[in-house]
Formats: structure tokens, C-alpha cells, sequence
């Protein structure tokens, strides 16, 4: 059982909460500079901060809702292709307040899983400062990310990841379904 002060709390309950679960409710501006400022305070080798993020809100969830869609169309084969799962390509973006992409700026002074590992403790980040602000969020890894560089406008040497999608919610705390660590550790002594 975690200790439960408040840092311990927060990991322990951090959840992804889904859009399903999302409110209507705006989610401010000066909430999501909070959630990237937590990410931008996660470790990284040689310093390189390898994350970058392109947010999502408004207008801007409706173009890449449009893309997502386009690109689903554009590259599944005939044979898998629906038209509801195109659809819900498009209402996946416009069914939260923000959609962040999450990209890795590869930098070339570390090996690539360094920077990737990095990014992923900024993502952390993200999710722990959200759920302070009373925020839901979740990162979602359609495969469809590795066709949007085109229209992030990224550069060769960077590659989205995901996007990380929040927004407010009104679902209650709960403990993640965890196995027993006991059983994930060997002591060597």
C-alpha cells in the first residue's frame, strides 16, 4: 500500500479519464500553460527537453478532427475502410476542450529512446498537473499519428507521439487496477 501523503496520492490515483467523461466546461488557457510547465519540468539527459506540443482548441480541434478523418480515409485499405470509424476519427478531436500533440524533437546528442523516455516523464507531468487542476486527460496513440507530421508542420528530425487529450469531468477518484509489486520485483542482496 502507498504512502499516502499528497505527492504519493497523486500518483497513485492518476487515471486516464476519457472523453466520454468530459464536461462541456472550457478549459482555461492559464490551466493548460500550468499542465505544459509541469511537463516542461520533467528530466531530461544532457538537457536537451526534447518535448514539444501543439494545443489544440477551438477552431484548431475542428482542422485536425478534419485531418484525422482525411487521413484515416487516405491510407486504410478499402477492404477495412467505414464510414463510422471515419466519423469517429473526426468527433474523437472535437469531443474534448484541447487536444495537445504530443512530438519528440530528436536532437541527436542522446540515443532516440532517451529523448522518447523523456517526453513520456513530460506526458507524466501533464497527467499529474492536470488531475490537480481537477482536470481529466488521456494519451491516445492512433496509429494514425505517424501520417499527421505534414500538418503539425514538423520538422525531419521530430515525430508526434500521441495526442493528450483534456478537459473537465465529474467522475470519481478511484485506485488504479494494479497487481501486487511484490510480484514485479527480484531482490538481489
Amino acid at each position: 500500500m502507498m504512502q499516502q501523503n499528497e505527492i504519493l496520492k497523486a500518483i497513485q490515483f492518476r487515471r486516464s479519464v476519457f472523453q466520454a467523461n468530459f464536461t462541456n466546461e472550457e478549459v482555461s488557457r492559464e490551466d493548460i500553460l500550468t499542465i505544459l510547465e509541469a511537463a516542461n519540468a520533467a528530466p531530461t539527459h544532457k538537457r536537451t527537453q526534447p518535448w514539444r506540443f501543439v494545443v489544440f482548441r477551438g477552431e484548431g480541434l475542428n482542422r485536425l478532427g478534419s485531418e484525422l478523418a482525411r487521413i484515416y480515409k487516405s491510407v486504410t485499405p478499402a477492404e477495412k475502410y467505414t464510414e463510422q470509424t471515419e466519423q469517429n476519427m473526426a468527433k474523437k478531436a472535437t469531443d474534448s476542450n484541447v487536444a495537445i500533440a504530443i512530438v519528440v524533437n530528436f536532437t541527436g546528442d542522446v540515443p532516440e529512446w532517451e529523448e522518447i523516455a523523456a517526453t513520456a516523464a513530460a506526458v507524466e507531468n501533464m497527467w499529474l498537473a492536470a488531475g490537480s487542476l481537477g482536470l481529466g486527460g488521456y494519451w491516445a496513440t492512433p496509429g494514425l499519428i505517424n501520417h499527421i507530421g505534414p500538418f503539425l508542420n514538423l520538422e525531419p528530425n521530430q515525430r508526434c507521439i500521441g495526442f493528450f487529450y483534456v478537459g473537465h469531468h465529474e467522475s470519481e477518484p478511484r485506485e488504479p487496477v494494479r497487481g501486487p509489486i511484490e510480484e514485479k520485483i527480484r531482490w538481489e542482496e
